[in-house]
């Protein structure tokens, strides 16, 4: 009887520490998986879907004009205090230099927060002929990019195009649902008449997405307000640049690319010079897949693992000691221009609002983007900073 009383007590006590240890466990796991989520970085993902075909040239030169104003202002955005990723994804449809198979649709530039790639990207884009099948390139970036999970994340698709809304073979209506399935909202910018978007199922898109309708002059040039701080903060793009130190197999090339894309967006205008050298300042404009400064700042170990050959010729030499010594010079230099940089764009973003109010505001791509994008991110729990 002792006997039986000795192993019920025995067996209690093993199925308690057993529970004790699962119900532990399964604590631990918890709080892992709550940490995981917390931790990860909130983003902002914008899939431009524009329209090639041979009567879209306006377009083009309007997202060219535009690219670096709307990344100044998703930089605007806040969640709980912190800066999200931004991510930029680019496809053309209605080209038909693109296969039939295809749906003359063309992913371009995946979700990326590479910025100067998608402004190549952008600068490389040319027009020819027109199939416009909406539908299908709204499924292609529903299902092709790789959209984040978590419901803090704001994720937008715009398409822009000037032809009837339900084309092609796949139903626009579906290939929306299952984008709204995975939280993705879808905005729609007719190029042309109000009313004729309207007739031809544009706004139809938007209401489906639970978007933002819009309808803009393509042909229309954007028109830019000059301020007395776009010389000084041309001058601060100019300095920034030298603080960049290429590494790796595609550090040089995309140091090149970086200069590159100045180029192109002062080919654009002073102003847009101006706008592209303000997102150089900002936090969402970052390179740590070519640049040490940027690496190191993600990575403290990250000189102690490169290789000699990886370095631009002048620093193959230099010992590790002596690389940290560079890298924080040049960090140093970086973080005290984008501050200037940053003030200069206060005062600059003043005189523009206080100048855009004694005219009416141009409805063009960039505009059409950015107010969305604003009332989105107000919908969805962010903050906006000027």
């Amino acid at each position: 009887m002792k006997s039986n009383i000795f192993f019920s007590a025995l067996l209690a006590t093993v199925i308690s520490l057993v529970s004790c240890n699962s119900s532990n466990a399964n604590s631990k796991k918890n709080n892992e998986i709550e940490k995981s989520l917390t931790t990860e970085k909130t983003k902002i993902q914008v899939a431009l879907l524009l329209d090639t075909s041979s009567s879209m040239d306006g377009l083009i030169d309007q997202a060219k004009s535009r690219l670096w104003n709307i990344v100044n202002t998703l930089t605007t955005l806040k969640y709980s205090g912190q800066t999200p990723d931004i991510e930029i994804a680019l496809y053309e449809y209605g080209n038909d230099g693109l296969s039939k198979e295809s749906n003359y649709i063309r992913q371009i530039a995946p979700l990326s927060t590479d910025l100067d790639l998608i402004s190549e990207k952008l600068f490389s884009l040319s027009t020819n002929g027109g199939n416009e099948y909406c539908g299908a390139v709204i499924q292609d970036a529903t299902k092709q990019l790789k959209w984040a999970k978590d419901n803090n994340n704001m994720k937008l698709i715009y398409i822009a195009g000037n032809e009837d809304f339900n084309q092609g073979g796949i139903n626009y209506k579906e290939a929306i649902s299952n984008a709204l399935k995975n939280d993705i909202y879808v905005n729609t910018i007719f190029c042309g008449d109000k009313t004729e978007g309207i007739n031809i199922l544009w706004k139809d898109g938007a209401d489906h997405g639970k978007g933002k309708y819009f309808n803009i002059d393509s042909n229309e040039s954007v028109r830019y307000i000059a301020t007395p701080y776009d010389d000084e903060i041309t001058k601060c793009n100019v300095k920034i640049n030298t603080t960049y130190i290429s590494y790796g197999k595609q550090g040089n090339a995309k140091k090149m690319n970086q200069e590159v894309q100045d180029r192109n967006a002062q080919g654009v205008s002073a102003a847009n010079y101006a706008e592209r050298a303000v997102s150089k300042s900002k936090a969402v404009y970052k390179n740590d897949s070519w640049d040490l400064v940027d690496k190191v700042k993600d990575d403290a170990t990250a000189i102690s693992k490169l290789k000699k050959e990886e370095l631009p010729q002048e620093l193959q030499n230099k010992s590790a000691e002596e690389l940290k010594v560079i890298v924080a010079k040049k960090t140093k230099e970086r973080e005290t221009i984008q501050k200037e940089i940053s003030e200069l764009a206060k005062k600059r973003q003043q005189y523009i609002d206080t100048e855009s109010k004694k005219t009416k505001t141009q409805d063009d791509l960039g505009n059409a983007i950015n107010s969305s994008i604003v009332a989105f991110a107000k919908v969805k729990g962010y903050t906006v900073e000027k």
